[in-house]
């Protein structure tokens, strides 16, 4: 029987299913490494994920608060510089009414005035007869003051 043994060991079908095992063992091997690496990956990138998720959720209100303040602040600088530019204009608005001949000329304009040896003039449009807030021409025949009463009548029943 020994010389059996040594001639199955060397027969083709004997190398062939020892091949077979080897190699079924070396997969079986391989598959087993690889399903640990992936279950240690699997938990390394979970807890990976967990930590970033918390670092997103934590730094979500801060950085979506710093955003508005930025605005905020570039909105502010905005106002700052329509509000130096308004002082600026109302700076140049009084040099100009520091200089009397300006003074002068826009004081006529507004009331009217004329100085003496000249002659002022008012232009009428035909029919604009002054009106009140209800429509009526009477309004023209009233004292001043009592036009003025009603003005101010009709503009604290607006506010109402």
């Amino acid at each position: 029987m020994p010389a059996r043994d040594h001639r199955d060991r060397f027969s083709t079908a004997t190398r062939l299913r020892a091949l077979g095992e080897q190699t079924a063992a070396r997969v079986y091997r391989s598959q087993s490494r690889r399903q640990d690496r992936r279950s240690r990956l699997t938990g390394r990138a979970a807890l990976l994920v967990l930590v970033l998720c918390t670092l997103v959720v934590a730094l979500a209100y801060p950085m979506r608060q710093y955003v508005s303040q930025r605005n905020e602040i570039a909105d502010m600088r905005e106002q700052l510089r329509e509000h130096r530019a308004g002082v600026e204009r109302l700076r140049d608005e009084k040099a100009r009414w520091e200089d009397p001949s300006y003074a002068r000329q826009r004081i006529r304009e507004r009331l009217h005035y004329v100085l003496p040896g000249e002659t002022g003039y008012t232009a009428v449009v035909r029919g604009a007869a002054l009106q009140g807030p209800q429509g009526d021409s009477a309004v023209s025949g009233r004292a001043w003051y009592a036009n003025l009463l009603t003005g101010i009548d009709h503009a604290d029943a607006a506010d109402r």
